[in-house]
Parts: C-alpha cells; sequence; structure tokens
C-alpha cells in the first residue's frame, strides 16, 4: 500500500492560455501546490492511515479487524487503505454524517456505526470496540507517528519537485495530523528552517488557540480563550492545549477537532523555522473555495481552501511570508483534498459570499501575535 502510493504531483501556477489570473500572478511569487487531493480517499489522510494499516496487517495477520472513529475523512482512508489490502474495516461516525458519507464508506466494504453527538463519543465507541475484540486495531485520525511518518512523505516528494527550498509551506491544521507530518517531513529533508503557515477557521481553531496559551507565546499569561473553550495541561508533553465543547465554523466537519495532538503543539512550539498560526472567518475560506475551482478547475472542502485563502489575498500572504528585496519568493500550498463538498455546497457558499460582500466593509484574521489584520472583501 504505502510503497506503492501515488506521487501527488506539485503544480507551478503558470498562467494559463485563458488568461486566468492565476495565484503566481496574483502574489508576485512562484507558487506551487501540492494536489493531495488526488489520492484515492481525496486528501492526505490516505498517506499516513495506508501506512498504518499496511503495518496493523503485518503486525496482526490478515485478519485484523481495523476499526476507526471519524468525522470522514479518516474513516474514508482507513476504508480505502483496508479495501485493497482486503482486511475488514469498521468506521465510527458521529450522529448528522451524510447519506453521501455513508454510501462512500459502504462502496469501500466498510462497515459503518453512527454513534455519539460529537467525534469524541464516536471515538469512545470506537475504542470501547477494539478493547472486546482480541483482533481489532484502533486506526488513529491524527495524533500517531506512524501518521506524521506517512503524512511527512509529501515533503520528501516536494524536495523533489521544486528548484529551490521554499521560503514557506501553506497548510490547514485541525488536530495536526497534517502539520505533523509536514514537520517530520521537514526534518527529514533539511528543511527545519523552511516556516510553515498553520491555518484555521474561527470557531474550530483549536490549534491556533492551544498554541497562544503556551510560554512565548502572547496569551500564554492572561490565557484568554473564546467560550466553550477549555485549557488542559498535558503533562507528558509539557504543554497547554485547548479543548472545545463546540464549533461554530462550517469547516468544523474536517478542521474541528475538538483537541489537538498535544506531541505537534510541542513541535511546533520548538521549531527552527518556526510555526505560524492563523485563523480566518469562515467566508474568507468560501472565497478562495471558489476563486479555487474557478482558475483551476479543482473541488476541495472549505477546510483545505483555508489553506488558500493568503493565495488570493496578496496584503495577507505579505504579511504571512515578507518579501525579500530583489529576489522572488517560492511558496507551496498544501492543497489537503477531501471529498465532503459538492456543487451544491459551491451554489451555497457563492450566496452566502454575495450577501456578506454586498454589506461592504472587511474580514477580520487573527494572527498569532495577537494582532489582527483586515481583509478587503
Amino acid at each position: 500500500m504505502y510503497s506503492k502510493i501515488r506521487i501527488t504531483f506539485v503544480v507551478p501556477t503558470r498562467a494559463s492560455g485563458g488568461g486566468v489570473w492565476t495565484i503566481s500572478e496574483i502574489l508576485g511569487a512562484s507558487a506551487y501546490l501540492k494536489l493531495e487531493n488526488l489520492h484515492p480517499s481525496h486528501a492526505f489522510k490516505y498517506r499516513g492511515i495506508s501506512l498504518f494499516v499496511q503495518r496493523a496487517k503485518e503486525a496482526h495477520g490478515p485478519s485484523v479487524h481495523l476499526v476507526v472513529a471519524s468525522g470522514g475523512n479518516a474513516g474514508l482512508a482507513a476504508a480505502c487503505a483496508a479495501n485493497a489490502l482486503n482486511v475488514k474495516c469498521s468506521v465510527y461516525l458521529p450522529e448528522g454524517a451524510t447519506r453521501t458519507t455513508l454510501d462512500i464508506l459502504r462502496r469501500q466494504n466498510a462497515h459503518v456505526i453512527v454513534v455519539g453527538r460529537f467525534y469524541a463519543e464516536a471515538l469512545e465507541a470506537a475504542r470501547a470496540a477494539v478493547e472486546r475484540e482480541s483482533g481489532a486495531a484502533l486506526v488513529p485520525a491524527y495524533e500517531h507517528e506512524t501518521l506524521w511518518e506517512g503524512h511527512g512523505s509529501m515533503i520528501e516528494e516536494i524536495s523533489r519537485q521544486v528548484s529551490s527550498k521554499p521560503d514557506a509551506i501553506f497548510c490547514s491544521v485541525g488536530g495536526g495530523g497534517l502539520l505533523g507530518g509536514i514537520i517530520v517531513g521537514c526534518k527529514k529533508v533539511g528543511w527545519d528552517d523552511v516556516p510553515i503557515v498553520a491555518l484555521e477557521t474561527i470557531g474550530s481553531d483549536c490549534f491556533f488557540h492551544a498554541m497562544s496559551c503556551n510560554v512565548g507565546r502572547y496569551n500564554h499569561v492572561n490565557k484568554t480563550l473564546p467560550p466553550d473553550v477549555d485549557l488542559v495541561y498535558v503533562e507528558e508533553e509539557g504543554v497547554a492545549v485547548t479543548r472545545f465543547k463546540k464549533f461554530t465554523s462550517k469547516a468544523s466537519g474536517s478542521l474541528g477537532a475538538s483537541q489537538p495532538a498535544a506531541k505537534v503543539v510541542k513541535m511546533a512550539l520548538e521549531r527552527e523555522g518556526g510555526v505560524k498560526c492563523v485563523s480566518v472567518p469562515d467566508e474568507l475560506s468560501m472565497q478562495a473555495l471558489v476563486s479555487f475551482a474557478d482558475d483551476h478547475k479543482l473541488l476541495v472542502e472549505l477546510a483545505c481552501s483555508t489553506t488558500l485563502t493568503p493565495a488570493y489575498k496578496p496584503a495577507l500572504f505579505n504579511r504571512l511570508s515578507p518579501a525579500t528585496p530583489g529576489r522572488k519568493r517560492t511558496v507551496v500550498f498544501i492543497v489537503c483534498g477531501g471529498f465532503k463538498v459538492s456543487l451544491n455546497d459551491v451554489q451555497e457558499y457563492r450566496r452566502l459570499l454575495d450577501e456578506d460582500v454586498s454589506q461592504g466593509g472587511a474580514w477580520t484574521v487573527l494572527l498569532d501575535d495577537g494582532d489582527t489584520l483586515e481583509v478587503e472583501k
């Protein structure tokens, strides 16, 4: 599985024959897109989860029963990998899962169990099922070193696919699985000094607030948090993390981890090149999603288009990756994908955007130095 994984392309965003305003033109930089939406499960999660599934089969034999709790994308990655290796897979989903999600999982021969109101409750049920069955193995959604190893392979590919070390790598972040992989991958290829910009949406930004409350960050003294967000200190890693009781972002289906991986928070805090955390409003992510679909003919989840918000807003991009006089920047955007998006979603996003933009004003972006940036609509 993992050894035969499809290499996803890094594509430069050059001008098209039709004169489309591509990302490189908009930013005045050499912008590359790592198309993680091209995996069998339509998202980056297939990398690390397929590696975990392969190793679980090697460790437990062909009768292994793989069990995963997921909001969708991790479950589909596990189901696709298990189906390819001909092993049993059960996916635990919280209530509210759409018919489309259930159908696509079942097409991969997964046994689907809907239980609990939130991911945490689905995870508790999945863990209980594994404890009852000796031949079962729990597949992690984002917090495991094997996942980070697998996800990190994208950085190894990027290092071979771009002509020079990038000035920044942009990605979305929820629980920290993708970010952990990028950090591990950068270390492996000697890119520890490359800045990483991790973006979330306001209302599902557990990583942003977790980072802000640790020593050396702007909020580590006051520890001011939004309503329904608790602070938890993880003794084992020596870091503070945040726990969300509810989400208010439309991207929470993929970015809405209740609590980030403490080890990834620690890695991000200690990393030489740093990790800049940014939180943007849903509408900015919607606008990026619609623009990306128009420009590049690719449809991705709102969680993924959050990564692309600086690609369409030069003021935000320049704040996050400042220009060096006399030198053109090279940057990579991780197009992490996601299957939970449809043409109907795009139509609804366009409607909501038109309503919001017609009111005028600007969108407020939260930065990890405690400052904010007003971004023109």
